[in-house]
Parts: C-alpha cells; structure tokens; sequence
C-alpha cells in the first residue's frame, strides 16, 4: 500500500506540474495575441477615415484570428482533459492491476506520463500554431487596411482634382457669362433708353395726332398746310394705305395736304423688284402723291427703265443734280412750287452723288451726278430758282451716315452749305429724326413706313410752326389704297411663294451690324452660290480651280431670311437687284486693293464691305486708311470714293488653303455691279475692261444661282454648317489691340 501511495503522489505531482506549465504557457499566448492586436489597433488608427471599412474589415479579421485561437486553447484543454481522463482510468486501472501487479502499475503510470508529455508537446504545438496563423492573419489584415488607405487616398485625390477642374471651368465660364451679362445689359440699356427716347417722342407727337381727332381740336388745322411725306419705301406697297389715310384725316379737319417723298421707292421688296419699280409709281399715284425726288435705288434698273417709269406718274418728280451728258442738263426739273392756302411752298430735289457707284455704272453711262463743291452749287442754284416761294422745302436723298461724311454728302452737310432752305426732307441712312444731331431743320422717318412725317404751315404767317413723326404700329388704313397693294402682293405671291427648300437656321441680312460691318453667314451662303453656279458649270479652267474666290458687295443683301421654309420671295427679297454673276481675273495685289478700298471706313458701315468666298484675311481696323486718288469710271467720270495709296490695313493669308501670292492671277467670281465698278470696285472695272484677259458675265442671275446651289449642291436643305460665319475674316479692332 505504501507503494501504491508513492505512485499516486508522483502522478498527481506530474499532473499538478502540467497544469502550472500550461497555465503559463496560456498566459503567455494571450498576453502576445493582445499585443498583436493593440499593434494592429493602433496602426488601423492612423489609418484615416476613407480607410475606415478596411480598418473594419482588419477588425473581424483579428477577431477571426482570436476566435482561431481560442478554438485551438479549447482543443488542447479538450485533449488534456481526455489525458487527465485518461490518467485518471490509467491510474484506477494500475491501481486495480496494482494488486496484481506492482510492475504492472508501473508501466501504466509510465504510459500515462508518456501520454501526458505527448497531450503537452500536442498542446504546445497547436497554441504555436494558433499564433502564427493569427499573426499571419493580422499581417494580411494590415496590408490590407494600408492599401485600402493608399487607394482611398489616390480617389479622393482625383476626385479633389476633377473637382477643381470643373470649379475653374465653371469660375471661366461664369466670368464669361458675368462679362457677356454686362454686355448685354450695357446693350440693353443703351437699347431701353434709345427705345424709351423714340417711345417719348411717338407718344408726344401720337397724343398732338390724337387730339385732332376731337373736335375742340380739329379747328388747330384750319388754316394750316400739312406736308405729309415718306423716304426709303423700298418697296412696302401696304404703307402707302398709312399715308393716304393721314392726307384724309388731316383734309377732314381743314387741313391743305401735300404728300411728298425723298426718294428709294423703286426697290427693296419682290413686290417692286420684279416689275422694275413700276408698280410703285402706280401705288404712289393711288396715294395720291405731289412731289417726289430720287433716290439712288431708282436707278437700279438703269437709267432708260427709270424715265419709262415716270413716265405713267400722276406727280411731279424733281432733281437738280443729275445730269444728262448730252445736254449738260439735270434730267428733270430742279424745282417745282405748290400753293396752298396763299403760301407758296418750292420744292428742290437733290439726289446722292454716291449713286455712281451704288448702281451698275454700265446702267447709268448716259449720266453724272455732280460731286463735292458743286453738289452744293447744284442744290443753292435750285433754291435761287424759288426766289418768289414763301417756304423753301428740299427733298434730300442724301442721309447721315458716317461713310458719306467724308465727301461732305450728308444732308447736314448740304444743310451747313447753303442758304433759303427752310427745311429739308432727308432720306438714303434710314434715319429717324426730326432734326440733325445739330438742331438742323432736318426730318427723315427711318424706313418702309416705320414712320410719317409731318410739317405744319402756319397759312396766315407763311412759315413752318411745327414738325415730327407718326408711328404706323396699329394705325387704320385707306381701304381702298389697301385694297390695290393687297392686289399687287397677292399676285406676285402666287408666281414666288412656294417654299422650295428649307434652313434650319437664320440666315443674317442685316445691314448695320451685319454685312456692311463684318462677315455673315448669308454672305458666305451667297458667295459660296456664285463660285459654285461658275465652277459646276465648267466656266473655269481646270488649272484655275485652286484659285477661284466669291466676292460680293454687303450692300447688295437687303434682307434676313428666319429659320424655316425657303421661297423664291425670300431669295428675291434678299437679292432684288436683278444682278448677275461675273467673272474677272486679277492679279493678287489688285484683290489685296479690292479689300483695302472696300474696308476704308470699317469698323463704320460701307456698302462695298466684302463677303467672300475662298478667301482667309484680315482687316486690321486700328490702322488708317491711306488715301489715294479718287477713283473714275471708264469713262472719266468721277467717282465718290478714292483708291488706297498703299496697302496697310489688309492682308490675305491664304486662298482655298493655299498661301496667298500678290503676283498669282486669281479668278474672281462676282456680281456684274462690282464687276463695273460699282461701290468700291473700281479694281474690278479694270480687270473687267483688260483687252489681254477681260472678265465675263455669265448671264446667271444671282437669285437663281443661289436658288439652284440649295436645291441643288445642299439637298434643298441649310444646315448646321451655315449657322455661323465660318471665321476666314478676322477684325483687329481698337478695344481688342488696347485689350492686348
């Protein structure tokens, strides 16, 4: 028994040993698995907060690891307590057997050591590798949390940077806008006070209009004279029921009526165009007209077709400075005097010396116009002729633009140049005023009938007491004078309004900004017309194909045409002159001197200012223009604009893409206006007349060439390509150069 004792001490010693070392060795590893994960802890916090779901996932991952861990710990006190079990039963056995067997028990007790030792070094084991897999875990879990990090950190840069990109898109875009804003607005206000400007004065001058309409005022008109009169028509035949509705308005209430107009009736609209002016005259007869004078646009069908015109007027048409070359003589009367009322009213009549060159000089050959100093000789000579008239009116087609200033052709220059006129009824710029910017006595009502003007005689003083413009908006009509435009209208409409193709865009015919001014779109659809009705027609050598442009006058294209469907109407009304297409060859200098002298005045509006076709240039407005000596026609005779002393403010970059040469001969297509020096294209006139190698007109009218190039070359349809200018005319200007 006393053995049996010793054997139980010794396995209960080695029992109580195993625990003590596996408690440590316990301890141990869950100190250092603590460790790790504080490590871990402390390293996912510097982790920021994008990587804050890999931190997360780091996390679960350790806790993976320690759940591991855990379960290997619980495995090995498992297998212990399976040892100590199976000590337990070894033990009991032994001690059974013990009684047999003294040896053995003891090779049971060793047996139960060896398993022990065995369950120990398996325990050992197992923890070791609980750690390392937990390590290893931790380690894949740092990694990944730090490029979680790294790549959080990549997009959130991208994003910082996309974001800053598009702020300083959107600051250039909204200092665009906030510069454009203040265009517009200097526009609009500048647009607001010039509106609130002529609404003020047709509210003035409707109320005095209104109040004759009421019988405590209809007396103020017995006893006077009005003059009623009109400028620049071109061709708006439904106004002439405006102004004979004012004569019997006025006649009602014992007024003595004069209608009168200052000239461009002849042109401008399909309605006019293609009867050669005619049907004007009759409608100005159905109005009941007194006195006209001409405007340059009167002579566009020719000189022969205006005195057929007249031909059929019912009244008196004057002019004192248009001169036959046969005679010496004005073609018609300078002067002609009205009674009305026991006042004797003279009238003189005074055409724009710029018509030689606004109209087809091969047209007009039997004519002068007389220019500079002797334009005011002209018109003073007229007034002497009314030395026994009362009041001195003239009509003046002669306008205020800023282009005529140079030669002194405005009508307040005339004005500053004469005496015994009392007033002067101005047309030609499309003014609206009742005086010049001066004061001057000088009325003009704009154009179409936007406007009638009125002059009041005092018939007992024998003098003019008042004078200003009635708006037509919303005014009534002569019925019956309506009725004859209405005839008119409906019969050309029928012949031209069918819609033959469309444009999805709107084509600019505007005359200042626009084609007087700068490059347009519908210049370049015109222009790209003329070369293409040549070119597809084989009129142009092969060799010569790289070296073709299309140039034409800005002031030929008289109107817009809006987006939508496109008629032969609108084409005519764009261009009503009847001109054709010609071709002339010119050296690249004299093309180089074709721009400069068609730029003289630009910014400033001009009527030659050239739309082009083929051409890349540059017109540098901040230069002056040198002038030379005036330009003649073939035939001697002056003209009233002067050629470039040297080249300066143009130069041609390319042609169709290819780099300009002053001494290549190029092939100009162009309008027979130009072609004879019409405008500023005297250059032109000569190379036309060159005996070695003349121009030609093809005989192609310009509407149909334009007509036939979009049925034809763009499928009846205008698209995008045409909704701006295409860019081949830059402009320097003075607040780009300053800006510089």
């Amino acid at each position: 028994m006393k053995k049996l004792s010793a054997v139980l001490a010794v396995v209960a010693c080695i029992a109580l040993i195993f625990a003590v070392v596996f408690g440590v060795q316990k301890g141990n590893l869950q100190t250092e698995m603590k460790t790790a994960a504080d490590q871990a802890a402390a390293k996912l916090a510097e982790v920021e907060g994008a990587a804050k779901t890999a931190a997360d996932e780091a996390a679960a991952k350790l806790a993976d690891a320690e759940a591991a861990a855990k379960t290997a710990a619980d495995e090995a006190a498992a297998k212990l307590a399976e040892v100590e079990a199976a000590a337990q039963a070894a033990a009991d056995e032994a001690a059974a057997k013990l009684a047999d067997s003294e040896a053995a028990a003891k090779t049971a007790a060793d047996d139960a050591a060896a398993k022990l030792a065995e369950a120990q070094a398996a325990a050992e084991e197992a923890a070791k590798t609980a750690a390392d897999e937990a390590a290893a875990k931790l380690a894949e879990a740092q990694a990944a949390a730090e490029e979680a990090a790294k790549t959080a950190a990549d997009e959130a840069a991208a994003k910082l940077a996309e974001v800053q990109a598009a702020a300083d898109e959107a600051a250039a875009k909204l200092a665009e806008a906030e510069a454009a804003a203040k265009t517009a607005a200097e526009e609009a206000a500048t647009a607001l006070t010039a509106a609130q400007n002529e609404a003020k004065l047709n509210a003035d001058k409707l109320a005095e209009l209104t109040r004759i309409a009421e019988p405590a005022f209809g007396e103020y008109y017995k006893g006077k004279t009005v003059i009623l009169h009109s400028n620049d028509v071109h061709g708006a035949l439904n106004g002439y029921a405006y102004i004979a509705y004012l004569k019997s308005l006025y006649e009602s209430y014992g007024a003595e009526v004069i209608l009168v107009d200052a000239g461009d009736f002849s042109q401008g609209t399909i309605y006019v165009s293609t009867n050669k002016g005619e049907k004007a005259i009759d409608m100005m007869n159905a109005a009941g007209y007194d006195v006209v004078t001409l405007g340059n646009h009167e002579f566009d069908f020719g000189y022969a077709q205006l005195m057929e015109n007249l031909k059929g007027a019912q009244f008196k048409t004057i002019c004192a400075n248009v001169i036959l070359d046969e005679t010496g003589k004005s073609i018609l009367p300078a002067t002609t005097t009205i009674e009305k009322g026991g006042v004797k009213i003279g009238f003189f009549g005074i055409e724009t010396p710029e018509t030689a060159t606004k109209v087809n000089p091969g047209m007009i050959s039997e004519i002068h116009f007389t220019t500079f100093g002797d334009l005011y000789t002209a018109a003073q000579g007229a007034i002497d002729e009314l030395a026994d008239a009362d009041i001195v009116i003239g009509l003046t087609h002669l306008g205020v633009d800023d282009e005529s200033a140079a030669n002194g052709y405005r009508s307040t220059d005339l004005y500053a140049n004469i005496t015994g006129a009392d007033f002067l009824i101005d047309g030609h710029s499309h003014t609206v005023m009742t005086a010049g910017e001066n004061g001057e006595p000088i009325q003009s009502t704009g154009t179409a009938f936007s406007h009638v003007g009125v002059i009041v005689i005092d018939n007992e003083k024998k003098a003019i007491v008042d004078n200003y413009l009635v708006s037509t908006a919303g005014m009534k009509t002569d019925e019956a004078v309506a009725a004859k435009a209405a005839d008119i209208m409906k019969s050309v409409d029928t012949e031209y309004g069918a819609v033959f193709a469309e444009t999805a865009v709107r084509l600019n015919g505007d005359r200042d900004p626009g084609n007087r001014t700068q490059e347009t779109n519908l210049g370049d659809l015109i222009t790209d017309a003329m070369v293409w009705s040549v070119v597809d027609a084989g009129g142009i050598s092969e060799d010569m194909l790289k070296n073709v442009v299309g140039i034409t006058n800005g002031g030929g294209i008289r109107a817009s045409i809006e987006a939508g469907g496109i008629s032969k109407k609108d084409i005519n009304t764009v261009l009503p002159f009847g001109n054709t297409v010609a071709v002339i060859y010119v050296k690249g200098s004299e093309l180089l001197e074709a721009l400069e002298a068609s730029t003289f005045s630009t910014p400033k509006a001009i009527g030659g200012y050239p739309q082009t076709s083929g051409i890349t240039w540059t017109i540098d407005t901040t230069k002056e223009y040198a002038q030379g000596e005036i330009y003649k026609d073939a035939a001697g005779k002056e003209s009233s604009y002067y050629g470039p002393a040297s080249i300066n403010r143009v130069t041609i970059e390319s042609v169709n893409n290819e780099a300009f040469d002053p001494e290549a001969t190029y092939v100009v297509v162009t309008n027979n206006f130009c072609a004879a020096g019409g405008d500023t294209y005297n250059v032109f006139m000569r190379a036309y007349n060159d005996k070695e190698n003349p121009g030609f007109d093809t005989g192609i009218p310009m509407d149909e060439a334009v007509m036939d190039y979009i049925y034809t070359e763009l499928n009846a349809k205008i698209g995008e390509s045409y909704a701006e200018p295409r860019g081949t005319e830059t402009q320097i200007r003075e607040e780009a150069a300053n800006a510089a």
